[in-house]
């Protein structure tokens, strides 16, 4: 009788992971307000709470057998050249000459506000374009943090059961994927 694995899904286990992220920086933060850590000290904290957390997910992840399932939305249909013409040339614009007196004054008062609202349009495009760039790059960490657990979790048949071997696959696979973090850390603290 073939027993069936069960599966994670890869946008449940992203939105885990910020949250982890998220509660670590609490943490650290609420901690930090009494005492006067370096930031240095901050980022070890930081990364062990992490490391904790990946490293206890993993082992029980593959002692379980669970495996993981990509059900990330696909965006095969985008171009990268739709959103903005590649003309080649920029807008230019010349500031006119007010003269001085009243006429100079209200053309002044309305370059002034013609300008306010140039400014409170290119805000608007510059959120747009924020908003648009902090959801690439999500994507790019989902797709890559995706690959890595599925890379683990593809063990998980082999170490299902086996509390020992899912232990050290995942302190292996931990110390690859937090312990470069730790050795720049501690690099840059050498370096200073």
């Amino acid at each position: 009788m073939k027993i069936k694995q069960n599966y994670l899904k890869g946008k449940s286990v992203f939105i885990v992971s910020l949250l982890v992220i998220g509660i670590t920086i609490l943490t650290v933060y609420l901690t930090g307000i009494n005492y006067n850590r370096s930031l240095t000290s901050n980022l070890y904290l930081s990364l062990g709470i992490i490391a904790t957390a990946l490293f206890l997910f993993m082992t029980y992840v593959l002692y379980s057998g669970i495996g993981l399932i990509d059900d990330f939305p696909k965006f095969r249909n985008f171009k990268s050249g739709d959103f903005i013409a590649n003309s080649g040339t920029g807008p230019t614009m010349e500031l006119p000459s007010v003269g001085d007196g009243i006429g100079g004054l209200i053309l002044s008062i309305l370059l002034w506000i013609g300008m306010s609202i140039l400014f409170v349009i290119l805000l608007i495009v510059l959120e747009a374009v924020f908003w648009f760039s902090l959801f690439i790059i999500l994507a790019m960490l989902y797709w890559i943090f995706f690959r890595a657990l599925k890379f683990v979790f593809n063990k998980s048949k082999d170490t299902k059961g086996d509390i020992g071997i899912s232990a050290v696959y995942s302190l292996t696979y931990t110390l690859l994927y937090v312990g470069w973090i730790f050795g720049i850390v501690y690099l840059t603290e050498i370096m200073k």
